[in-house]
């Protein structure tokens, strides 16, 4: 039974976290990509009394992998426990979500002994096999809502697992015994299914695109570290895009956008992003 859990651990590794979780933009490309940033001429924070949004994208982005740095920003403010960003296009996440979906117990439970408000996805992550049951039985059906980057509530159950070797032995069996129930539903890991791509295909959609003149009025399509289209504000890395038919794709799984191409005669004209209430079209510059 251990091997097949880490098989499917192994899998994991190299389908799901490989694709979303290190497509998300980091720290330094949230604060390129945040269009509300900087002080006013006072020195204060953008929106004040408001915590600064930089700090806000900090905590959530270092809180799927640097704990020391959680650490330096919340204890003197514990209610960055609490902090939610938005990557783009409504793929909100808070810092104990991120934390959860990558497996980091050990920031999970201090953002929770700091007052972060657990939910579903973490109780998948940190094993509770009850709390997991009892929400899915008064909520039927919310074992297919996904967290964040598309993230279905099974992924979260399995890389509870990614530091066993830091759990008690009832921390590992809790933990197993949640995935099978969960994967025993046959619904609890639905995500979107999305279309492969060569290098040759993504070739194409490579470059700028501007819907105006100013500094940050437009987009930069990329290859993100894992080699994926990623869309950003203009010079700046963003979220991955997911195509899903013939130029069409979605920005990090949200479902109600989409990004879609104008191609003649094999070469890319345009992007259309569109939003509820909102259709924007740039025209591509290189």
């Amino acid at each position: 039974m251990k091997d097949n859990y880490h098989s499917r651990r192994h899998f994991l590794a190299s389908t799901a976290l490989g694709t979303f979780a290190l497509s998300v933009p980091t720290f330094a490309q949230a604060k390129q990509n945040t269009l509300a940033e900087g002080t006013d001429k006072d020195g204060l924070p953008y929106r004040y009394p408001s915590i600064d949004e930089t700090v806000i994208s900090e905590v959530v982005g270092k809180s799927h992998f640097d704990l020391d740095r959680v650490k330096e920003l919340v204890n003197p403010r514990p209610e960055l426990a609490r902090a939610t960003w938005d990557w783009g296009f409504g793929d909100f996440e808070t810092a104990l979500g991120a934390a959860s979906h990558v497996g980091r117990r050990d920031i999970a439970l201090f953002l929770l002994e700091k007052g972060a408000r657990a939910d579903i996805f973490t109780f998948a992550m940190l094993g509770k096999y009850d709390a997991v049951k009892t929400i899915i039985e008064a909520s039927p059906g919310i074992q297919t809502v996904s967290g964040p980057h598309g993230f279905s509530l099974l992924h979260h159950a399995e890389v509870g697992l990614e530091m066993e070797d830091e759990l008690t032995q009832q921390q590992v069996d809790d933990s197993k015994r949640l995935i099978d129930y969960l994967q025993s539903l046959g619904n609890a890991d639905v995500q979107e299914k999305y279309l492969e791509m060569n290098d040759a295909d993504k070739e194409k959609y490579l470059g700028d695109y501007r819907y105006g003149e100013g500094e940050k009025e437009g987009f930069t399509i990329r290859l993100n570290r894992r080699k994926i289209l990623s869309l950003g504000v203009l010079g700046a890395f963003g979220g991955a895009l997911f195509q899903r038919g013939e130029n069409s794709f979605t920005y990090n799984g949200a479902p109600s956008v989409e990004i879609s191409f104008l191609v003649e005669n094999g070469k890319v004209q345009s992007l259309t992003v569109q939003e509820p209430g909102r259709m924007l079209t740039a025209r591509k510059v290189g």
